[in-house]
């Protein structure tokens, strides 16, 4: 089994790491990905403001350092849980998430997908969009969206 794991670091993306290790078999068929996306800010034309192309790169940099560590503190729990059976790999994709982890579990050919939810309600939803709405309808695979946030154990 194939399984993308996705995470933002947020709270719901850390329960929905935990909730993974509940329901996938802890056995050498079992391979994980676990991702996070980066989106990149792209300098707009003649900003009248004249925000400095120093502030975009440098902007995307700590945009992709904290996906590497939302997929390394992931990758810990993983392996705390599942052990040493579970072949574990990790990635930082940039992009936009709702396409890029569609995207992702195309080319990997994942059985299934793990998403937290924000739990955003009808106007934040109609608003800003969702991440696991849009994963939900566009996945070539199943989809478990896990929802509510991390407990300590």
């Amino acid at each position: 089994m194939k399984v993308l794991l996705a995470t933002d670091g947020s709270k719901y993306a850390k329960a929905a790491v935990k909730k993974c290790c509940e329901f996938i078999p802890a056995n050498d068929d079992t391979r994980v990905r676990i991702v996070s996306i980066a989106e990149t800010l792209t300098p707009i034309a003649t900003d009248p403001i004249g925000i400095s192309n120093e502030f975009y790169t440098g902007t995307n940099k700590e945009l992709e350092k904290a996906a590497k560590n939302f997929v390394s503190e992931a990758k810990e729990i993983v392996e705390e849980k599942l052990g040493d059976e579970v072949e574990v790999e990790t990635g930082v994709i940039k992009g936009f998430p709702k396409e890029a982890i569609v995207d992702e579990a195309k080319s990997w050919g994942a059985d299934l997908i793990v998403v937290g939810s924000h739990g955003y309600g009808f106007w934040e939803r109609m608003l800003i969009g969702s991440v696991s709405d849009a994963v939900i309808h566009h996945a070539p695979c199943s989809v478990l969206v896990v929802r509510g946030a991390v407990t300590e154990d």
